[in-house]
């Protein structure tokens, strides 16, 4: 079979054992939360009375919660959450950062220096205390989360990209592309972009675990996703009062939590060795 670049990814991606097996624990979240509605056997904000606090079992998987609802069920709906989260949050940190970096390493001089000194002032502002001032001033809301995480997270994406147009920019294809006409939205947009997505995707991956870490931590202090939306932060939170007899309210979502973020992490470092071969050769 024909060697492509798509092909040797591949190949390289998966002899990492570790990031395929995260590749597979991610997939399965993916259809976890799709099929959230087939999956839980009962609807996540359903009230139960006669089981409050009832210990896992073959009727409630996961056990019940202090109103009665099916842990089991709330996970599987709150991973749609987390992932939501992940997912709009780093892909406003990527789309600005990866703007941001192009503009600075390809234009250079005085445009560089005025976005990285913006960078520098950016990284001074902390993301946590950000989204508790805005919570406080506008209310609880996913939505405000997901955008304050992402606009307070594009600064390594923009480090990142701004190093590789550095470097791209003296090749010869970008002297040849040039030297024919072409102009210089041309040249970032179909040249330059293209060889500097690797780092990106590296980043995006590392960042959704880091977003809904992020979250799940907003939830468990009872500042994030509003009830009686289920988050498996805010079920880690329910669990905290519960703590001495009640272990599986927060067993699971903490395992949950734990286990995603991993898996992004594991499959993050696999996508970087996939892209360098001479990682794997390192081994």
């Amino acid at each position: 079979m024909q060697s492509t670049p798509a092909r040797d990814f591949w190949l390289r991606f998966r002899a990492n054992r570790f990031a395929l097996a995260g590749a597979v624990v991610v997939l399965g979240m993916f259809l976890l939360a799709l099929l959230a509605d087939v999956i839980s056997p009962y609807k996540p904000n359903l009230l139960d009375a006669y089981n409050v606090l009832q210990p896992p079992s073959l009727t409630h998987w996961f056990g019940t919660d202090d109103l009665g609802r099916d842990v089991f069920s709330r996970m599987v709906h709150g991973a749609r959450i987390s992932l939501a989260v992940g997912f709009v949050a780093v892909g406003i940190a990527t789309v600005i950062g990866t703007l941001v970096g192009l503009a600075a390493g390809y234009y250079g001089r005085w445009v560089d220096s005025l976005l990285m000194r913006f960078v520098d002032i950016m990284l001074c502002f902390p993301t946590f205390f950000l989204i508790l001032a805005v919570i406080a001033i506008l209310g609880q809301s996913i939505w405000y989360i997901m955008v304050i995480i992402g606009l307070t997270s594009w600064m390594g994406v923009a480090r990142l990209v701004r190093a590789e147009v550095l470097s791209l920019r003296e090749r010869d294809f970008v002297t040849a592309a040039r030297a024919i006409g072409c102009s210089d939205a041309r040249i970032i947009l179909r040249h330059i972009l293209p060889n500097a997505m690797g780092p990106v995707l590296v980043y995006a991956t590392l960042g959704i675990a880091g977003a809904i870490l992020t979250e799940s931590s907003l939830s468990f202090l009872g500042i994030g996703v509003p009830p009686p939306n289920a988050s498996w932060g805010n079920i880690l939170e329910t669990g905290k009062q519960f703590i001495e007899f009640a272990w599986w309210l927060f067993l699971f979502p903490g395992l949950a939590i734990m286990v995603t973020a991993l898996s992004y992490y594991l499959v993050g470092e696999g996508v970087r060795d996939a892209m360098d071969p001479r990682a794997l050769k390192r081994r």
